[in-house]
């Protein structure tokens, strides 16, 4: 049976299948929820804040973030970060931070078995 999505973005709808087959094809449990959360409304998954990675991340951490990552308050770790979309602010601090800010599909190609991976709802 085909599984439909009745999203309006290509680019989401992309997304949203190679995270199910990384799931999948690798028993990745991550990238079930990462999806999951990506399939909802957009008024249901709220974005989340620089800020906000870190108070809840350790350095050096992988994260993964369903939705979009925006720059408020300060980042002084150094993360790897995974999210659907980036505002510039949070991708400037992010790599003022030393870290690196990847498309969810580069960071399932990076870790296709979700080891190391910490997902941030």
């Amino acid at each position: 049976m085909v599984r439909r999505f009745r999203k309006g973005n290509p680019e989401l709808v992309k997304v949203l299948v190679e995270l199910r087959r990384a799931a999948r094809a690798h028993d990745a449990p991550v990238w079930g929820s990462v999806a999951d959360r990506l399939e909802r409304s957009r008024h249901a998954v709220a974005p989340l804040n620089v800020g906000q990675l870190e108070r809840l991340a350790a350095a050096d951490e992988t994260v993964a973030v369903a939705g979009k990552l925006l720059a408020e308050g300060p980042l002084s770790k150094r993360l790897t970060v995974g999210a659907f979309s980036y505002s510039a602010g949070a991708r400037a601090k992010v790599h003022a931070a030393g870290g690196s800010a990847l498309s969810l599909n580069e960071l399932v190609k990076a870790r296709p078995d979700g080891r190391g991976v910490r997902f941030l709802a």
